[in-house]
């Protein structure tokens, strides 16, 4: 089959300035297209040639302030027999007109069909012009069904996933020496690190993590809490909320470290070196895909119980579920739980690991969108 795979307009894949969707286009691409004949279109960068083939991949990057446009004559000068589109349910119905005989389909990444989102009309519309609907996560699925309910039979879940060869638990061989250099290099010895991954904004919650830090290094004067993120994906501009955060920091400057972003190819790293992996979510979060990294890297999760995030959680077993997820004290009761009991830890990570071999590879990912794409 000959298929193009659609990026939002928002950032380029391969992913050079991070993004999970665009972290999702690629590595599943990547497989795919030792099976198939695959484009991927994104936006165009100053770090990337408007087209190149890769890895068996046509690359094709459009102007970001033409690219909707762009798209629309790409698929009128290429015939394809599927076309992936990511998260812009309100494109469907120019790109199906540019491209009648494609087979559509749609990867729904946030709450794209919900009243501020889109019109009941155009999300009927797009739902019947569909062949089908991918969800990142169950809780993404029914934002769909529950207002369009005729929507059901055309949608399935179809969770993400990580590239596990790319993540060294610290047990292993390759993870301890990681772990060893990465504390050498930073500067944190032997503490106790709790890792927030993440855009640094409200919604995201570290600010109600940093006043968790009290009562944690009451209890452990060793612990230090470390952010990796910025504003927004591969922007370090400092904005009223990261000056707040800062501030915030500042307060506690010996248990606080902040790293600005992160290319995704430098994060694994990251995660070997921590403790414990915290997602302190406050909105209806879709499904982060921070968890995904997490597990692979054998590292206990506390996250909370919002949107799909908590779906890839065995409470207890990989990780801890937050029910009063602005409540700082629940924070430091269970980071400080986690911090008295090593053994603990490691058990939690080493499920973690597993679930994430079992359940979140990107061969399985890619796998279920081809199943998706023959079937249709």
């Amino acid at each position: 089959m000959n298929i193009a795979l659609i990026a939002t307009e928002k950032l380029p894949v391969p992913a050079i300035r991070g993004g999970a969707t665009q972290i999702y286009l690629q590595s599943t691409a990547e497989i795919i297209a030792k099976n198939h004949e695959v484009t991927v279109f994104s936006i165009s960068d100053p770090d990337l040639p408007d087209q190149e083939t890769s890895k068996g991949i046509q690359y094709i990057r459009i102007n970001q302030e033409k690219y909707l446009k762009g798209l629309t004559e790409a698929l009128k000068s290429k015939k394809f027999d599927v076309i992936h589109l990511c998260n812009r349910p309100g494109w469907v119905k120019q790109l199906k007109e540019a491209a009648p005989d494609s087979k559509f389909v749609l990867s729904v990444h946030n709450e794209m069909f919900s009243e501020g989102k889109i019109s009941r009309e155009s999300g009927e519309r797009c739902i019947q012009t569909v062949s089908m609907i991918v969800t990142v996560s169950d809780y993404i699925r029914k934002t769909i069904t529950d207002r369009f309910p005729g929507a059901g039979n055309k949608t399935q879940t179809v969770y993400s996933g990580v590239d596990l060869q790319n993540y060294h638990p610290g047990w292993t061989d390759k993870g301890a020496s990681i772990r060893t250099e990465m504390r050498e290099k930073t500067g944190l010895g032997d503490k106790k690190i709790a890792l927030f991954v993440g855009r640094l904004s409200k919604v995201k919650g570290p600010h109600i993590l940093l006043q968790a830090i009290p009562e944690i290094v009451e209890e452990h004067p060793d612990s230090m809490l470390v952010f990796v993120g910025s504003k927004w994906f591969g922007d370090n501009q400092v904005n009223n909320y990261v000056k707040y955060l800062y501030t915030l920091g500042a307060l506690h400057q010996k248990y606080v470290t902040f790293v600005k972003f992160v290319k995704p190819q430098d994060i694994p790293n990251l995660y070997t070196m921590s403790d414990i992996f915290v997602c302190c979510s406050q909105w209806q979060e879709p499904l982060a895909r921070v968890h995904y990294e997490a597990m692979a890297a054998g590292l206990p999760i506390i996250t909370t119980n919002r949107g799909g995030n908590a779906e890839v959680i065995e409470n207890g077993e990989n990780g801890i579920v937050i029910d009063h997820f602005d409540d700082p004290h629940e924070y430091a009761r269970v980071i400080n739980s986690l911090f008295d009991d090593k053994s603990k830890r490691t058990e939690m990570g080493k499920n973690g690991r597993r679930i994430a071999e079992r359940s979140y590879g990107w061969q399985r990912v890619a796998g279920q969108l081809q199943d998706v794409y023959e079937s249709i």
